[in-house]
């Protein structure tokens, strides 16, 4: 669907292009795209690498650890079906604090650790459990307190303030968290009642 929506989009373009005798900005516009995908790419691949490091330096380090152990009152409250020290803790706190700090990409491997542990468990292989829901609506509100990526892309496009998204940000991502979180916890409230 969406290779018949970006072709058709293609082919417009480049049909108005033609009609209209634009064909010459259609091409350097075309060229030029593709030298800022490039630079962005490089730009972007600097920043996750950077970043991934350090998440992986802290997980080394036990920083990653500790910080879990500290989340764990909420990790309970957040996933009550879950025991004291479930397995699942560690790489859904790792993720958390990845995503907290805007490096959605450093979490994906905890967050895709974390789901396996979860569905090893899961006696209904095709239904997600209520700690897999709420893991993946927690993980969709994107609670963030440093905004890197989008800091990036405004820092590459020449932004005079690229880090004035950061409190907007917050302010966003944690609303989106309080709400996605009191969603879970209402339907898990209805779930248990039927």
């Amino acid at each position: 669907m969406l290779n018949n929506l970006w072709g058709g989009m293609i082919l417009l373009a480049i049909v108005i292009a033609l009609l209209t005798g634009n064909i010459s900005e259609l091409t350097n516009a075309t060229i030029e795209s593709a030298r800022d995908a490039i630079t962005l790419c490089i730009t972007m691949l600097g920043i996750m690498s950077m970043w991934a490091g350090l998440m992986a330096v802290a997980e080394k380090a036990g920083l990653v650890q500790a910080l879990a152990r500290r989340a764990r009152p909420i990790l309970r409250w957040l996933f009550p079906d879950l025991g004291r020290n479930h397995p699942a803790h560690e790489p859904i706190a790792t993720n958390f604090i990845a995503n907290i700090l805007g490096l959605g990409w450093a979490a994906t491997p905890s967050g895709l650790r974390a789901m396996k542990v979860l569905q090893e468990e899961n006696p209904k292989k095709n239904t997600a459990t209520r700690a897999m829901r709420m893991f993946m609506v927690i993980n969709m509100s994107s609670l963030q307190l440093v905004t890197i990526s989008v800091v990036a892309y405004r820092m590459q496009y020449g932004s005079a303030n690229p880090s004035e998204i950061i409190g907007p940000g917050l302010i966003v991502t944690s609303i989106t968290t309080v709400v996605a979180v009191a969603f879970c916890k209402i339907m898990d409230g209805f779930e248990g009642e039927g």
